[in-house]
């Protein structure tokens, strides 16, 4: 499988709503167009998963794939994501000094209730034909 040579990927679960609202959220502040994304219930998803030694059916935490360098889960993905991100929010990459295990501590505490607090769609979403260039097939 071909990957983006120039773009950062972002696994994210596709029928839940915090998720997709978060992925709303990077694409409206990717003034550099950094990340393409793809859900963990898609092919693709599942088989990048897989690529990195990780079981995708065990997997409930965002992914950031760094094509050719490196791949993060839970909270360092997402300070790493926020490194790219625009206006004030690069600026959270500074949290990275936080332990690790306190900081997956408090993301694992909101992914195990983001169904309850936030709700779940029946399938995953499907992006607009302006935005369906950012998403991998």
């Amino acid at each position: 499988m071909e990957l983006p040579k120039d773009n950062k990927i972002v696994l994210f679960d596709g029928v839940c709503n915090l998720c997709n609202n978060a992925v709303t959220f990077i694409i409206e502040h990717d003034k550099k167009d950094v990340f393409r994304f793809a859900s963990l219930q898609s092919e693709i998803g599942k088989k990048l998963v897989e690529e990195r030694g990780m079981d995708p059916n065990e997997l409930d935490s965002i992914v950031l794939i760094d094509p050719g360098v490196a791949y993060y889960r839970k909270s360092t993905a997402a300070l790493e994501i926020s490194r790219e991100l625009s206006g004030g929010y690069s600026l959270l990459k500074h949290f990275n000094f936080i332990p690790e295990g306190l900081r997956d501590g408090i993301y694992n505490f909101v992914a195990n209730n983001r169904y309850k607090w936030y709700g779940k769609k029946e399938s995953c979403m499907i992006p607009t034909p302006e935005l369906k260039s950012k998403f991998l097939d």
